[in-house]
């Protein structure tokens, strides 16, 4: 299940990080996080494939602690460019005018560094000695991982959980404000204004509660359980947590409009590849 899942999380996001490539209206630096995090995903695909390849096909500890470490850097990234776009959407919404300078474009690229170089540290710490090859009682519930590392990446993910919970209940505040500002001006309050903010507010908590759902059992599980259990219950939660990576192409780029019509250029020519776009900040998205 986690090669199929990997095979499936590798197209998806391989059609995103192609599409952003190869268009050059999509340059904003909403697009970019959005390649960030098709890039990680796509990475994290591929590392499901090689680990079951090296694990079942062509059993090697080796090369077993190599795809382990690249699992670790592939999800780590992916978890922090989550991140990184929820702190570009509150960003979008608090200071709206002044959005698309030059400071904010250099404020992303550096979450972008700081995101993959975190990511390839921690991943690069099994290969580097940290892992539990020569001490079976030290392993994790992934060997092999030790449970303090396993432990760090866990309190590192509800770090980054309660993060992102905290921005999103803030742009949700923005949200609302915003839409009563608007129906103020207008003298009076409109269903409309009303259904626009419940639909912003549905879609935060789709996001955020989708991410939670998906990586919240393997994050609890990886605290309190022993390499000794079974490993079916590392895999039963683990696998859901696969899903957010399957999941993430619908909710960052296929439902945007720009990313749809550059879809359709690449595969249907069903427009013509020269008409510009308006790049449209997150908030408007």
């Amino acid at each position: 299940m986690l090669c199929v899942s990997g095979t499936i999380i590798a197209c998806e996001n391989a059609i995103v990080v192609a599409i952003i490539i190869y268009t050059p209206s999509l340059r904003a630096p909403m697009f970019v996080l959005i390649g960030s995090l098709a890039t990680a995903d796509l990475l994290a695909g591929m590392g499901l494939i090689l680990n079951f390849v090296f694990q079942y096909l062509i059993p090697s500890e080796t090369i077993s602690l190599v795809t382990v470490g690249f699992l670790v850097a592939s999800f780590t990234a992916s978890i922090s460019s989550l991140l990184a776009i929820t702190v570009d959407r509150y960003l979008s919404l608090y200071n709206a005018l002044t959005y698309f300078s030059e400071r904010t474009i250099f404020c992303i690229h550096m979450m972008i560094v700081i995101t993959w170089v975190v990511s390839i540290c921690l991943g690069l710490l099994p290969i580097l000695g940290w892992n539990c090859l020569n001490d079976l009682s030290a392993c994790s519930i992934v060997k092999p991982l030790t449970r303090s590392n396993m432990t760090l990446l866990a309190i590192s993910f509800f770090v980054i959980f309660m993060v992102m919970l905290n921005l999103y209940f803030k742009i949700c505040k923005i949200v609302c404000r915003h839409a009563h500002q608007i129906a103020l001006q207008q003298h009076f309050f409109t269903t409309s204004h009303y259904v626009a903010t419940k639909k912003g507010v549905s879609t935060l908590a789709i996001i955020l509660g989708t991410f939670g759902t998906s990586w919240l059992p393997f994050a609890i599980y990886c605290l309190v359980g022993e390499y000794e259990y079974p490993s079916v219950y590392t895999y039963a939660t683990l696998l859901p947590a696969t899903y957010n990576s399957m999941i993430n192409p619908i909710i960052y780029a296929f439902r945007n409009q720009e990313i749809r019509r550059s879809i359709f250029v690449l595969f249907c020519g069903c427009f013509q590849t020269n008409v510009s776009y308006r790049s449209r900040s997150p908030s408007e998205v």
